[in-house]
């Protein structure tokens, strides 16, 4: 569960948001819309603990159940997928971490691609290696901001598919009607 009352953001003199509430029951599903600069994007990060609420009390999961996915896919564009995914399995301490980050990287589309360096992927193959490891250890919790951002048909399709799993999942985004069906409830910026 994800709960907020009286929750206020701000940096220096600007006002994020203020006098926020929020829940979001185990299994629910939260859709934030609202134009550029409205706060979704910190509110997700507050949500995800990487960022400290100026007012307001704030209940959250325990931090190892949650998968944030921001604007950046966050991963080494260096390495290759499966190093990637390696890397994030060790420290995620996941005990069966091939057959794991197999099975990610089929899903999504990426095994073939598998030994290939990141930095020569387009941005929508990016972001399905940072859908791969935001899912990696499971989380019962999902917090993704723009997660349909520069993936193809293909790959949104697959996306749809993880919303439809049974977890908590928190989406913002500027395409409302590719997951309104889903929402348990919808949180709008102006």
């Amino acid at each position: 569960m994800i709960r907020a009352r009286g929750l206020a953001k701000r940096y220096g003199d600007r006002r994020i948001f203020a006098g926020l509430d929020v829940d979001v029951p185990d299994g629910g599903f939260l859709l934030v819309t609202g134009p550029n600069g409205s706060g979704k994007t910190t509110l997700l990060r507050v949500l995800a603990g990487l960022a400290a609420p100026t007012a307001g009390e704030l209940e959250l999961p325990p931090r190892q159940t949650v998968g944030y996915l921001g604007h950046d896919p966050l991963v080494y564009r260096e390495l290759t997928p499966l190093e990637n995914l390696a890397l994030f399995a060790r420290l995620y301490r996941l005990p069966e971490r091939g057959e794991r980050v197999g099975m990610l990287l089929e899903r999504f589309g990426l095994w073939d691609v598998r030994h290939e360096r990141v930095s020569t992927f387009s941005r929508g193959m990016q972001q399905r290696l940072g859908l791969c490891r935001v899912l990696l250890p499971e989380p019962s919790h999902l917090l993704l901001d723009e997660p349909y951002n520069a993936l193809d048909a293909q790959g949104a399709a697959l996306l749809d598919d993880v919303f439809v799993e049974e977890r908590t999942r928190v989406v913002a985004t500027h395409d409302p009607a590719r997951v309104e069906r889903l929402a348990t409830d919808r949180l709008a910026f102006a």
